[in-house]
């Protein structure tokens, strides 16, 4: 759920209100050159509607992919693309060459499966070659990559911040905190580093009532208390943009404020779609999955303000 920021993008899917998000942002931002030449390491799900952003507002886009069939597609909406993976150290150099801006949205193909050496190759490779690309891209301003909270590991509903000690309890969490580590080797004087942590990815295509409507009416094992942390693929865009006109720098929890548990989301989503509820039984053992509770105060407190502040209204 955590680990969904390059799943194959919909072409079907809402378009984002380019003009309501500029406004937005403009509002909280400081002063940048008002056309850069921007490249999207993972143009799926968030990378595609973020590029289609990006060059509205006149930048040079530059998206990659790993697949032929979205090559196509990815053309319609920038002005390059590039087919190729993270670990093509050649590539990657390439890619980065006068680039202004680059963010890294990647996530192994069909991730919610992926083993760890897939992760590896996927994560570390490509944060290492990033980082050895970025000693020879003069012009570089800054590096937005995408992480996930999923490193916190599980706390039982205990709050986290980015204070946070790090205890990331499943093998693919610890490669995702590695690669934090390593992509935070680029920062220097002139180049920021700005890591994003993800929650779990909602929006256009993949709304609450397709991932839980078929819940409704059932039994489920335990008693639903399991919190989940969600942020609105429109605030993903959100404070990329904010991250890149404020020149952002260190790491920030990118959720909502909802801070609901399973029973209460599923609860009110059932309630609000006139679906029969969900009934629980705390006499059956539920799969022990992570519960916690993640602080935005960082980024709140550097003027980011949430355009979906919460997963139901």
């Amino acid at each position: 759920m955590y680990n969904s920021v390059d799943s194959p993008f919909d072409e079907n899917a809402p378009k984002l209100d380019m003009a309501y998000l500029k406004q937005r942002l403009r509002q909280q931002a400081q002063s940048r050159p008002l056309y850069e030449n921007i490249a999207i390491l993972g143009c799926g799900y968030v990378g595609s509607a973020l590029a289609a952003y990006w060059e509205d507002q006149g930048h040079f886009v530059t998206g990659t992919t790993t697949s032929r069939e979205r090559a196509d597609l990815l053309g319609e909406i920038v002005s390059k693309v590039v087919l190729m993976k993270g670990n093509d150290a050649t590539t990657v150099q390439s890619l980065v060459e006068g680039q202004d801006t680059v963010v890294v949205s990647v996530a192994p193909r069909g991730s919610g499966v992926a083993d760890e050496a897939t992760y590896k190759a996927t994560y570390l490779a490509t944060a290492r070659n990033l980082v050895q690309a970025s000693l020879q891209a003069p012009h570089l301003k800054q590096i937005i990559y995408l992480s996930s909270c999923s490193v916190y590991g599980d706390r039982q509903g205990a709050w986290v911040d980015e204070n946070s000690l790090i205890f990331p309890n499943e093998a693919r969490s610890q490669v995702l905190h590695e690669a934090e580590e390593i992509i935070s080797q680029a920062a220097s004087d002139n180049k920021r580093v700005c890591i994003l942590r993800l929650g779990g990815i909602y929006g256009p295509g993949r709304e609450l009532l397709g991932m839980f409507g078929g819940l409704a009416g059932m039994t489920l094992p335990g008693r639903g208390d399991r919190f989940i942390n969600w942020i609105h693929r429109d605030d993903i865009l959100g404070a990329i943009e904010f991250a890149r006109l404020n020149q952002l720098q260190g790491v920030y929890n990118l959720v909502d404020d909802s801070q609901l548990t399973v029973h209460q989301q599923v609860e009110r989503l059932c309630f609000k779609y006139g679906l029969p509820p969900v009934r629980w039984d705390s006499e059956q053992v539920s799969q022990r999955r992570k519960s916690l509770r993640v602080s935005n105060g960082k980024l709140k407190a550097v003027g980011y303000q949430l355009i979906h502040p919460t997963i139901l209204y």
